[in-house]
C-alpha cells in the first residue's frame, strides 16, 4: 500500500470541496472495497478524506411517501430497517444476499453503490485492462470470461458490476442524491447513474471529481410482491452469475431489473409490458443484443429461468 494523507470532513460540502481539490483524492467510509483495492494498489489515491463522521446515517420519510437513505447507513441497518422490509421488501432481500454478515456492517449505501467490478482481470495488475489502465487493452475478450457481461458491454470492457443492493435500487426507480465541491446539490435517477463501457470504461458513474453522494430517495411504494433471487456458484458470499429483482402486481404487471450480466444494473421498462404473458419473450427483451462470449452464453438461458421460476413464485405469493 502506497502512502498517502489522511483528512476527516466535518460537512458533506467540506468533504466534496477536499477531494476536489487534491488530485487522486478519495472519499473513505466503510472501506470494504476501497482497501482492499489499495492493498492491491489497484487504487493509490494520494489523499483519503473520511466521511464516517457526517450526518448520512439516518433512513428517514421523504415527501410523498417515499423514504430517503443517507449515503453512510450500513448494508446490515438498511436491510433490517422496519418500514424497508415491510415497503420495499426486494430492497432488504438483495441486501442479504449480498457479501457476509461481516462486511455488511461496515459497508454503507454509497459504497455499496460505487463498488468496482470483480473482474479478476481487472484485479490482476500484470493483466491489461482498460478499467484499471485505459488504452492497456481488455484481458477478458480472450480470457476467461465465465463471470462477465453478456449485454451492455463493450470491445473497450465486458465486466459487470457486483452490486445486488444497486440492482433492487434499480427496480425501485431510486434517485441519487449529491452535492458537488461548490455546494450544489443534484438528484440523479438509478436509470442515468451507471455510465455504459463504450470506449471510456474506467468512468463508471455520472458523478464528477470530489461529488459526493449524501443519499438515495426512494419513491412511495408502490405494492405488489417482492422477489430477489441470486444465482451464484456457492451459497454465500460470491457475486451473481444472474441475480433477478422483481417487483410483481396481482394482474402479472411489475418490473424487473437484472445483476450479473451487464456493466450496470440491467432494467429495460420497455419489456415489462410482457411480464403478465411471461417469461420467454420478457427474457428476450431484458437481453437484447447480447453479445455473450463461448464462456458466458449459458447466462442467457439461466437468466430466462431464473426470471420464469421469480415470476412463477410471485405469483403464487398475489
Amino acid at each position: 500500500m502506497k502512502a498517502f494523507s489522511y483528512e476527516r470532513a466535518a460537512t458533506p460540502e467540506a468533504a466534496a470541496a477536499a477531494v476536489a481539490r487534491v488530485p487522486d483524492a478519495k472519499f473513505i467510509a466503510g472501506g470494504t472495497n476501497l482497501l482492499d483495492l489499495m492493498k492491491l494498489q489497484i487504487e493509490t489515491p494520494a489523499h483519503l478524506v473520511d466521511v464516517n463522521g457526517l450526518a448520512l446515517d439516518r433512513v428517514e420519510p421523504a415527501e410523498g411517501g417515499g423514504l430517503r437513505i443517507g449515503a453512510l447507513v450500513r448494508n446490515t441497518d438498511l436491510a433490517a430497517n422496519e418500514r424497508v422490509r415491510r415497503d420495499y421488501g426486494v430492497l432488504s432481500r438483495a441486501l442479504l444476499a449480498g457479501a457476509s454478515g461481516q462486511l455488511r456492517n461496515r459497508a454503507t449505501t454509497a459504497g455499496n453503490l460505487l463498488q468496482r467490478t470483480r473482474c479478476p482481470y481487472f484485479y490482476d495488475t500484470r493483466m491489461p485492462c482498460n478499467k484499471r489502465m485505459p488504452g492497456s487493452g481488455c484481458a477478458a475478450l480472450a480470457g476467461m470470461s465465465r463471470q462477465l457481461a453478456v449485454v451492455g458491454a463493450s470491445e473497450a470492457c465486458i465486466a459487470t458490476h457486483p452490486s445486488d443492493m444497486a440492482v433492487a435500487m434499480r427496480a425501485l426507480d431510486a434517485t441519487v442524491e449529491t452535492v458537488r465541491p461548490d455546494g450544489a446539490r443534484r438528484q440523479i435517477p438509478i436509470a442515468d447513474f451507471y455510465r455504459l463501457p463504450g470506449n471510456t470504461p474506467q468512468v463508471e458513474t455520472e458523478l464528477s471529481q470530489g461529488e459526493l453522494i449524501t443519499a438515495v430517495r426512494l419513491p412511495a411504494p408502490v405494492g405488489g410482491t417482492h422477489v430477489y433471487r441470486k444465482v451464484r456458484d456457492r451459497a454465500s458470499y460470491a457475486f451473481a452469475l444472474v441475480s433477478v429483482a422483481a417487483v410483481v402486481q396481482a394482474d402479472g404487471s411489475g418490473r424487473v431489473a437484472l445483476g450479473g450480466v451487464a456493466p450496470r444494473p440491467w432494467r429495460v421498462e420497455a419489456a415489462e409490458p410482457e411480464l403478465p404473458r411471461g417469461s420467454r419473450p420478457t427474457a428476450e427483451a431484458l437481453l437484447a443484443g447480447a453479445r455473450p462470449t463461448r464462456d458466458n452464453a449459458f447466462k442467457l438461458a439461466l437468466a430466462e429461468r431464473t426470471l420464469a421460476a421469480v415470476l412463477a413464485d410471485a405469483r403464487r405469493k398475489t
